[in-house]
């Protein structure tokens, strides 16, 4: 049974979900169990990628958003967060071509890397970090380290294309899947996908009991 590693946008996830469900009500353990059931793959890891709030942007939802990423940690869920910043054009790509510096990769591995590091996100937004963060961290997992056969990635943003084209070149399996709404039709067409509906997430909720 080939391993698998889930890579979630948290972010896209969210925004997304949203228009269905209040998101903290999903379980994201059943939703990455149900994936790689679908697949037959062998669960190893789930990943959760998001951007964390400051406290001056109100104290409610900062403690919210705090416990709801210790209530992942508890489940064995990996937690990796980076705080929402605006840089300028040349900040961005600083402190990207910094964090392939600071991988320590062989020479044959960094230019795949900065490939797809540097062109990856669209400097005119808000930056994040996390989109590339995510796509690091799939190709290091996938194809540098090999932690894993496949690479499911929970997101509906087209800003990871170059990166799953990478690994797919590497013999790499690939899956993504999101809600129906904010699924990029560039990611369906050029990766295996597959599309959580309403039924789908009923079943994924932390309450829901299966009486079958």
């Amino acid at each position: 049974m080939k391993k698998a590693i889930v890579f979630i946008d948290a972010n896209n996830w969210y925004h997304n979900l949203k228009k269905f469900f209040e998101p903290g009500n999903i379980d994201i353990k059943k939703i990455a169990n149900f994936l790689c059931f679908i697949k037959k793959y062998s669960l190893t890891q789930i990943r959760w990628y998001a951007s964390t709030p400051s406290i001056a942007d109100g104290e409610k939802m900062y403690y919210k958003h705090m416990a709801f990423l210790q209530h992942l940690e508890k489940n064995g869920v990996k937690v990796i967060t980076r705080k929402l910043q605006r840089l300028s054009n040349e900040e961005i790509l600083k402190k990207k071509r910094a964090t392939i510096n600071n991988l320590e990769l062989c020479e044959h591995c960094k230019p795949l890397i900065e490939s797809v590091f540097l062109d990856l996100a669209d400097l005119k937004r808000k930056e994040k970090g996390i989109d590339v963060w995510v796509a690091i961290d799939m190709i290091k997992e996938s194809i540098i380290d090999k932690n894993c056969d496949a690479c499911i990635l929970i997101s509906g943003d087209a800003d990871f294309t170059p990166a799953l084209d990478l690994i797919k070149s590497h013999g790499k399996e690939i899956l993504t899947a999101m809600v129906p709404c904010g699924y990029s039709s560039e990611l369906r067409q050029k990766f295996p996908f597959f599309i959580i509906k309403r039924e789908d997430l009923m079943k994924c909720l932390r309450d829901y009991k299966d009486n079958k």
